[in-house]
């Protein structure tokens, strides 16, 4: 009857017979521990690491100074080749790490000095961690956090060549995807004289840590501009007296017989296969090819761009250009 504080609970019927409720005693003993935490709150969710609310909390377990937390945004250059290549030529950069128990060469010993004059903080990571934060790169034991690339304007490449009092020389990629091939092409653009590479915002290759390691130092000497419509940019290139001359495989002239090639010119490297864009090929001035005695149908995208620039860099040697 109500009010019987010995009234027993219900009796629930299961599989293991029946069972005598607690009559809500339980329920009410249980107390609420309010809303759940946003996940940039909680320690173990993904989102808390890039959030300003772990700002002050301690580095991640990685055995050195400084801790190996990657900053949202960064990337890594990876290898002892690529790292030094990068401090000598002054890449813009955030840390050093390096592996726990590092076995050091010349070339490691060299890092450390001119990571040290620079006031580099150096951190130590386990192998583990070396390998999480290079993305299982071959890292050699050593790694150098870089910033996101700033991209140079169109105008800046401009002003390069006007300041060298020489006409511009530029390589526009056209769908060029494998970072490796933007690597080549930048050590070629240095060394036959190209005055900055254009890459189109959206499929397309763009400035990584593999593309550092590739460049192999040249990524530091030539400048990168980065444009929303590569095919707008080439109309505006050539407003401003720039001609523009498109490498296919079925071009209307060959690179030894490339007469433009003393002029203001961007090159266009249409991607391996696909070649030139139609619109890309529209906007030509001239369709230059490279004469191939064998049976090949097509160059790697780096390897014809290389030769091609080799040739430009003659005619203009051979005018007094360079």
């Amino acid at each position: 009857m109500a009010g019987n504080s010995a009234r027993r609970g219900a009796v629930r019927k299961g599989k293991k017979g029946a069972t005598v409720g607690s009559g809500g005693v339980r329920r009410r003993a249980l107390e609420g521990k309010g809303p759940t935490p946003k996940a940039a709150d909680r320690p173990n969710h993904k989102a808390y690491k890039g959030s300003s609310s772990s700002a002050g909390a301690a580095p991640r377990r990685g055995g050195g100074k400084g801790g190996v937390r990657k900053t949202p945004g960064s990337d890594q250059v990876a290898g002892r080749n690529a790292v030094l290549e990068a401090l000598r030529e002054e890449v813009p950069a955030t840390q050093l790490t390096m592996m726990l128990r590092l076995d050091t060469d010349e070339r490691v010993r060299e890092i450390m000095r001119l990571a040290t004059a620079r006031g580099l903080p150096i951190a130590e990571a386990s192998r583990t961690d070396m390998d999480r934060m290079t993305d299982h790169a071959v890292h050699q034991g050593v790694a150098l956090t870089i910033p996101p690339y700033e991209y140079a304007g169109v105008d800046e490449l401009l002003r390069l060549a006007a300041d060298r009092f020489e006409p511009p020389l530029l390589v526009a990629l056209d769908g060029i995807t494998d970072p490796r091939n933007l690597g080549a092409i930048l050590r070629s653009a240095d060394a036959f004289g190209a005055h900055g590479v254009i890459l189109p915002e959206r499929r397309s290759v763009s400035m990584t840590a593999s593309v550092w390691k590739v460049a192999a130092g040249a990524a530091g000497r030539v400048r990168v501009a980065q444009v929303t419509n590569l095919n707008r940019t080439l109309t505006a290139l050539k407003e401003e007296g720039v001609f523009v001359l498109g490498l296919d495989a079925e071009g209307d002239v060959t690179t030894r017989g490339l007469e433009l090639g003393t002029q203001p010119a961007v090159l266009v490297v249409g991607a391996e296969g696909k070649g030139l864009s139609r619109l890309a090929r529209e906007i030509s001035d001239q369709v230059v090819s490279i004469p191939m005695a064998g049976r090949s149908e097509s160059l790697n995208a780096s390897v014809a761009a290389a030769i091609a620039l080799y040739e430009i860099s003659g005619v203009r040697e051979g005018q007094g250009l360079r």
